[in-house]
């Protein structure tokens, strides 16, 4: 068996650590305003677990930052997007199409289309039959976002509302609220998330 780290999972979380010490947060502190274990953000932080869906969705909520800006920056650190000379390169607007990010636990895979420096940020999902993943409202505060489909049924779940939509349906979320995306087909669901920010946390 290989004992090789992802590189993906290793700048994951040396964003998540940043994230936090931009803070000033201590591990417990994150640990109690995401409901993820202090083990498990220590694990996540050092690049010794890879993240599922929904603990990046806590991640993320408790932080006030979308899932995909916290994996855009982790993406973009490869190619050095958070420098100051980045911008200046005429590559500057070309996204990596092989940083595809790939959930652990349901097989959920991610693909940030803009760059870092685009004002909306637009991610292409890949939500394998069967899969469900759930996100708190927290992962949705501060942004406006829109769900396309572009292949197969996505089941979208907000509060107690269930919303089933087709290939070439959009939904446009409202207020933060716990929601849901599932695939309860059994076949592959591909959607794009649109996704701007509505104000400043």
């Amino acid at each position: 068996m290989s004992n090789m780290v992802d590189p993906l999972v290793t700048r994951i979380g040396a964003r998540v650590r940043a994230e936090r010490e931009r803070r000033r947060w201590t591990l417990a502190q994150l640990a109690d305003a995401s409901g993820v274990s202090r083990a498990m953000v220590h694990r996540i932080e050092r690049g010794e677990s890879s993240p599922t869906a929904v603990v990046l969705g806590k991640l993320s909520g408790a932080f006030r930052i979308s899932v995909s800006s916290l994996l855009a920056m982790a993406e973009g650190a490869a190619d050095g997007g958070d420098s100051e000379d980045a911008g200046n390169s005429k590559d500057a607007g070309l996204v990596d199409a092989a940083a595809e990010w790939r959930d652990p636990a349901t097989g959920y895979r991610r693909r940030q289309i803009s760059g870092p420096r685009f004002p909306a940020e637009i991610a292409e999902i890949r939500l394998p039959a069967g899969a469900h993943v759930p996100y708190p409202a927290a992962a949705f505060a501060f942004m406006q976002q829109i769900v396309w489909v572009l292949e197969g049924r996505l089941t979208f779940h907000e509060d107690d509302e269930t919303h089933e939509l087709a290939a070439g349906d959009t939904i446009e979320l409202g207020a933060p609220a716990p929601r849901a995306f599932a695939n309860n087909t059994a076949e592959e669901c591909r959607y794009a998330v649109i996704l701007v920010r509505s104000e400043a946390p």
